[in-house]
């Protein structure tokens, strides 16, 4: 039984994103509340922790401290800060009913290591852990996976957690079909490997954004400055070889949006994407490739999107994730079933005001994938649900 003269430690992902010190898009802030007020309503005191970016040591750009004002207010009490996480000293402040916000974990590299003496350390924070991070639980770190081992039979899944794994085994055992993967952003050499699991599983896997310039390489296009790196092209050689014998269809895009430079955005055109000209490097899908890629959609009866078609935070190369937006949302009034994930993605979808049109909206990204790949992530395994 749980009494409110008990703390609870909740790892929470507040990963927002942030454009001058302005939060663009508080979804997952909002998401975690339910867990946070449950406990509060219980009369316990809720310590938070998180990660915020990838900072290189204490760095005060990345500092928490930000989210304590729009905290205070979505909860309607005060948030207490402690900018300094070995000093438990703060502990003796917190009364209960009342909320602590820990200093970013990534300003400590034993965060990332997963290292047992920092997890024993933040143990000491609570008496029952809480894992509402979904974004993160596909992570061995140590305020996921190695905390655990401190709360002998008192770690559970906050709400969140539940409901995320609860849509994603929908998609898993769903039979619905044809079903359509979405992938964009730049992220192939963390995605190439999940995108094998949706081989023979996915009637189509649709490529944009910064994803589809090592496919467009490795296939004999010049693809000018456009983002590749090395090694991508042989990633994409052995990813093709396999798709060739499943009975999946790839599909990448045929034509896209260029300029010479992204800060100044000058000198933008639409060209072939096996064409792309020396100076020139690929911000957005084109035309043509819209048009591709929603007959495919709307062909469709269920679709998993991550990952933006270019840079959409510039109006000038954000057509094509609005246009593919629209799509999926057509596709979803139509009585399709979608599932958008990863942080830059539903920061598009929230850009352009579609967020309630998609079927789920997911916290996660990677994690989103991985667990297609593998539903035991490092951070659910062993987690009870909460007794409401």
């Amino acid at each position: 039984m749980l009494d409110k003269n008990q703390r609870v430690l909740i790892r929470v992902d507040f990963n927002v994103p942030v454009n001058n010190g302005v939060i663009s898009d508080s979804s997952r802030i909002n998401s975690a509340l339910p867990t946070i007020r449950h406990f509060l309503n219980l009369g316990m005191s809720v310590v938070l922790m998180s990660h915020f970016g990838r900072p290189n040591g204490f760095d005060d750009n990345y500092s928490l401290k930000f989210l304590v004002q729009p905290l205070s207010k979505l909860l309607n009490q005060k948030v207490l800060f402690s900018a300094d996480i070995r000093d438990l000293d703060v502990l003796n402040t917190i009364k209960p009913g009342e909320i602590l916000l820990l200093e970013n974990l990534r300003f400590y590299p034993e965060e990332t290591q997963n290292d047992l003496v920092f997890a024993e350390l933040l143990s000491k924070y609570g008496d029952i852990y809480v894992n509402d991070a979904f974004g993160t639980s596909h992570r061995k770190h140590a305020s996921i996976q190695k905390i655990q081992e401190f709360f002998s039979n008192k770690s559970y899944m906050g709400f969140l957690l539940e409901k995320e794994l609860s849509e994603l085994k929908k998609i898993q055992q769903s039979s619905l079909t044809p079903q359509t993967v979405i992938v964009g952003g730049s992220k192939i050499g963390s995605k190439i490997h999940i995108l094998k699991t949706f081989l023979n599983k996915a009637d189509n896997i649709l490529i944009g954004g910064g994803m589809a310039f090592p496919f467009i390489k490795f296939m004999g296009g010049k693809i000018g400055g456009s983002l590749c790196k090395h090694n991508e092209v042989e990633v994409v050689k052995k990813f093709l070889f396999q798709a060739k014998k499943s009975t999946t269809k790839i599909i990448l895009p045929i034509d896209c949006v260029v300029t010479d430079s992204i800060s100044s955005k000058t000198n933008i055109k639409y060209c072939d994407i096996m064409s792309i000209p020396d100076g020139y490097m690929g911000v957005d899908i084109g035309d043509f490739s819209v048009k591709l890629f929603r007959k495919y959609i709307a062909n469709s009866k269920l679709i998993l999107w991550n990952g933006p078609m270019g840079i959409f935070e510039a109006e000038e190369f954000s057509a094509g994730t609005k246009e593919i937006t629209n799509a999926v949302s057509e596709f979803t009034a139509n009585s399709g079933y979608s599932l958008i994930g990863g942080g830059d993605t539903v920061s598009a979808i929230s850009e352009f005001g579609e967020k309630s049109q998609f079927s789920y909206i997911s916290t996660g990204g990677g994690a989103m994938l991985d667990f297609f790949r593998n539903q035991n992530l490092p951070g659910i395994m062993g987690l009870k649900t909460i007794i409401t």
